[in-house]
């Protein structure tokens, strides 16, 4: 296939909109007429990885953590990034990465976490809000049902897993048609009044385009009345990081060992022991330092996330059991979720985990006899 068919599908399941202001994720590199057969999944992009998806036939690497993140001002090989990009444009191979917005998309790292834990009753820890829309259009009761199909069809009219959602309400529209217009009903110069159906639905902000084009084109009318309002609710499932409950408690040392067997982490830093039971989980992957306060006030017993700083320790005091699982053991689980992304929607298509373990980070007791 195509890689702009590929990429096109991926940013339908995971929007890049979703992405934090500061992240880069889309495509680092590669041209969208290029042709790819096989795609190599890695959390990071390094030469390493470049030469594996060379030597097992892949032209496409997918990775979680974006190549690219800081301006480029040249491409000469100086730096690692360089290397990295030249490699990969010199061997025809494509570099396409999925961050924060796998993080806070309905399903994603973070969710994932929460699954592999057996964790129940899983909401958001910081809900995704102010990125709806809510459309509201006038439209002749005869025409009605064909406009509503264009904008659930375009995306519009999901409630968590509702789907083809509206308000529908019957009255009386009225208008003059002026010089030079073909009007729908009525004549030029004289007012007409029009039974209508007013339609309200909602969508995402990133497919206000699409979401209107396909109102527009559904609808009779020669100009087309309809409004569109910022609303601030949530959207459901999706936001960073989650909080869910356990089946049974665990003590302090039960979840810490737990969390280090689940994701296999070589080394743990965490908060004291108070001698408190664990019940309500809250999780991040990736870097999750800064939201301990959210943790907190989510009623969370213990947050698992990583990057904790020495300091941000002591916003735990006794409210919460902070564990550190690592940042790469983390977010490892988000190749699974491209991995079953691709290959649900391609089954056929060569989807192949890379044998490479990019963790830069390593744990050692080579000053213990």
């Amino acid at each position: 296939m195509k890689l702009k068919e590929l990429v096109n599908y991926l940013e339908s399941m995971v929007p890049t909109a979703f992405q934090e202001s500061y992240d880069n994720s889309g495509i680092q590199v590669g041209e969208h007429g290029q042709a790819v057969d096989s795609v190599l999944l890695s959390l990071d992009v390094t030469e390493e990885i470049i030469d594996e998806a060379i030597t097992r036939g892949c032209q496409m690497v997918i990775s979680h953590h974006p190549l690219i993140f800081k301006p480029l001002k040249h491409l000469s090989g100086k730096t690692a990034t360089e290397k990295i990009i030249l490699k990969a444009v010199l061997n025809n191979i494509s570099v396409y990465s999925m961050h924060t917005n796998l993080d806070t998309v309905r399903g994603g790292v973070s969710y994932r976490l929460a699954e592999k834990m057996k964790l129940r009753n899983i909401k958001p820890l910081m809900p995704l809000d102010s990125k709806l829309l809510k459309l509201v259009v006038f439209v002749p009761l005869d025409h009605a049902e064909n406009v509503r199909d264009a904008v659930f069809n375009a995306g519009a009219g999901f409630l968590g897993n509702y789907d083809r959602c509206s308000y529908n309400i019957h009255g009386r529209g009225t208008f003059r048609a002026g010089p030079g217009t073909d009007p729908f009903a009525g004549k030029q110069g004289s007012d007409h009044i029009e039974e209508e159906i007013r339609i309200e639905t909602v969508l995402p902000e990133y497919l206000k385009s699409r979401v209107v084009s396909a109102m527009i084109n559904a609808h009779p009318y020669e100009e087309v009345a309809y409004d569109l309002y910022r609303i601030e609710n949530n959207m459901p499932g999706t936001g960073l990081g989650v909080v869910g409950e356990l089946k049974k408690e665990l003590t302090e040392a039960g979840i810490v060992e737990m969390l280090g067997e689940i994701f296999e982490a070589k080394g743990i830093r965490h908060t004291a022991f108070t001698g408190k039971k664990i019940k309500k989980v809250a999780l991040m992957g990736g870097s999750g330092g800064n939201y301990i306060g959210k943790a907190i006030s989510s009623g969370a017993d213990v947050f698992a996330t990583a990057d904790i700083k020495y300091h941000s320790y002591f916003e735990a005091g006794n409210d919460i059991l902070l564990v550190d699982i690592g940042h790469y053991e983390s977010e490892k689980p988000a190749l699974e979720i491209i991995h079953e992304l691709i290959t649900k929607k391609f089954p056929k298509f060569a989807v192949r985990f890379s044998n490479i373990n990019t963790n830069p980070v390593n744990y050692s007791q080579a000053w213990k006899k």
